[in-house]
This record gives structure tokens, sequence and C-alpha cells, in this order.
């Protein structure tokens, strides 16, 4: 097992790099950048760019040139009039005056040592903003995936028990509504019902916790969190608690079906042993293996809409924003974490095999 552990964690260093390679080269052929961004600001054609500190914190002079307009300016739409050698100090600021290639190994040479530098528009490191917008995502990825996770799987082992039952058509019937829901219009029509929207004014609308959380005491707080957590969850449960629960009964389904079950029958076995001692093992295999992603799927990109539609700036809001707003320090530094996230997730899922089946041996076999 050792020695499989080792060459996943080295296959991870080039999986990575290619990872950040492809984005990289695609962001180059992308339209706009930040240079682009300040001088549409400046200029007045662009209000969309998030800057720190106005144009007044850049080095240089946005005034009109007295001579013909540099290459380096007509490079960008909207700079003729503006200072060549303001534009030039912007392409110095935002690191483009080096070649593609230079700014990718120093970017991942930086990388490696997690060192992501500062926001291109927030007066703020990326590590400290990504830090700041942690909690949110963590809440509605960890709590999400427990809920629905803890709910799939009795309900998918209760339908496969009862396939064909009564219990198991109208659940069925409820299941595949809820996947068709999108969890967007859930979370609206949550709002609408319980959020003061046109019924019921039960949940509050906005932030992780209460302006007088500090103020609380420890139960007091514990509730708050919850309380302010309860509607983002449930919209973003909706669609994983279908997709875990026909996943989890088809697979105990085809377990149930096999051979040793029957003989374990016949060997006069209760129900309840077959189904947790030797069903459960197999059965949970392909299920566990969708933890990983279902937690990253929850933990960032899932979570762009609830958070917008509930008030609650995370790491999705965030990583929506910086490619809106060209913010590649933030862009890449999001896509570099969540990739090395998702990579030690899969390791971790790999030996989570292992203590569910210890039939399985990872050494025997290639990466």
């Amino acid at each position: 097992m050792t020695a499989y552990i080792l060459r996943r964690i080295l296959l991870m260093i080039p999986t990575l790099i290619g990872i950040m390679a492809v984005s990289f080269v695609v962001v180059q052929f992308a339209p706009g950048g930040p240079v682009e961004r300040v001088i549409a600001q400046l200029t007045g054609t662009d209000t969309s760019a998030r800057v720190g500190g106005g144009a007044g914190d850049f080095a240089g002079s946005p005034g009109a040139s007295s001579g013909t307009t540099s290459g380096s300016a007509l490079k960008y739409r909207g700079a003729q009039g503006l200072d060549p050698a303001f534009v030039a100090k912007l392409e110095k600021q935002f690191g483009f005056d080096k070649p593609p290639l230079e700014r990718f190994l120093l970017m991942m040479k930086n990388y490696a040592t997690f060192h992501f530098g500062d926001s291109y528009f927030r007066d703020i490191s990326v590590l400290d903003l990504i830090a700041e917008k942690m909690p949110v995502s963590i809440s509605l990825g960890l709590w999400m995936t427990l809920l629905s996770y803890g709910i799939s799987i009795p309900l998918g082992i209760a339908k496969a028990v009862r396939d064909g039952s009564r219990f198991d058509i109208w659940t069925s019937v409820v299941i595949i509504i809820g996947y068709a829901v999108p969890g967007f219009l859930f979370a609206v029509l949550l709002i609408v019902l319980f959020a003061g929207g046109s019924f019921l004014d039960w949940f509050p609308l906005g932030g992780l916790v209460s302006d007088n959380w500090a103020s609380l005491s420890w139960p007091a707080r514990i509730a708050d969190y919850f309380w302010h957590l309860t509607l983002p969850i449930l919209a973003m449960s909706l669609s994983a608690f279908a997709t875990t629960t026909l996943l989890t009964k088809n697979s105990f389904l085809e377990e149930i079906r096999k051979q040793y079950v029957t003989t374990a029958r016949m060997k006069g076995l209760t129900e309840r042993r077959i189904l947790y001692g030797h069903v459960f093992r197999n059965a949970m295999l392909i299920v566990i293996a969708g933890f990983p992603g279902a937690f990253i799927a929850a933990f960032f990109s899932g979570s762009l809409l609830i958070e917008t539609i509930f008030n609650l700036d995370g790491l999705g809001l965030l990583g929506f924003e910086s490619v809106v707003n060209r913010d590649y320090p933030v862009v890449f530094a999001t896509l570099y974490i969540f990739s090395l996230m998702g990579l030690v997730l899969g390791l971790i899922s790999d030996l989570t095999y292992t203590w569910v089946d210890p039939r399985i041996d990872f050494d025997t076999r290639e990466v």
C-alpha cells in the first residue's frame, strides 16, 4: 500500500501541471484581460472591473500621448490616446511584460510553495481572500454532502430491499421529481415560502451567521449557524439526494441478485446479516467512489447559484467574479487548490476502499 500511495502522490505532480498548463493556454487566447479592464475603466467604456484603489494607484499618468501610439498601446482596444508609458507600466505591474512561458514557469514555481501573490483588483493577498470565503463554502459543501449521504444511503438500501413495492414506487416518484427540479429553482421556492417571500418568514436571507453572533452563547451560536444554513443546504441537496439514492439502490440490487447471496441464504443466514455483513461492503464501493467528486462540486462550482441566491459570499461566487473581472491570480490559485484537493480526495477514496473491503489490494495493480 505504501508503494501505491507514493506512486499516486508522484502522479499528482504532472497531472497538476497539465491542468494548470491547459488553463493557462486557454486564458492566453481569451479576449480581454486585466490591462484592458483597467484601460476600459479609465476611458469610461467599462465599469465592471473591480479595481481596489482606482486609477490613482497605478504608476504613471493616464494622460494623452503627445506622440505616436506605441505598439504596446495598440495591442489593447481603447488604449488610443493613453500615454504609452502608462500602458507599459500597467503591463509590468500585471506581469505581462514577460513571455507567456516565463510567466507560467514563474507561476508554477510560486504555487509549489503556495505563494499565490495578491489579487489584481482587491487590496488583499489571494490566500487571505480565499481564507475569508472558505467558511461559507466549507459549511455548504460539508453539510450538504453529509446530509445527502446520510439520508440517501439508508433510503437506497430500503428501496433495494423493498424493490417493486408501493414504498419503492412512491419514493421513486419523489426522487425523480427532486432530480428534475433545478437546485436554483428550488432555492427560489424555499425563499418564497419560508424566508419572507410571500408566505412565512422563518429563516434569514443572507450571511452565514447573525450580526450579534459573537455575543451569543455557544448553544445559541450553533443554533444560529444552522438556522442560516438550513435553506441553502436543502436547495443544494435536492439533486445530490436523488442521484445518491438511486445509485445506492441499483448497487445493492446488483449485489443482492448475485450467487453468493443465494448461497448465504441457503446456509440459513439472516437477511440482516447477509445485507450488512456481505452485500454492504461490495455495494458501497461505487457509492464511495463518487464521494470526492460530489464534495468538490458542492464545495466549489456547485454552490455558485446557491451563494448568489442566498447572498452568501463563498468561493463559488469568488471564482465567478474573478473570471468575469480577469483577476488571474485568484482564478489560477482557486483552480490549483481545488485541483490538488480533488487529487488528494481521490487518493483518500481509494484508501477508503480498503477499509470497506480489505480484499482490495492496490499494490497489485498499476496506477
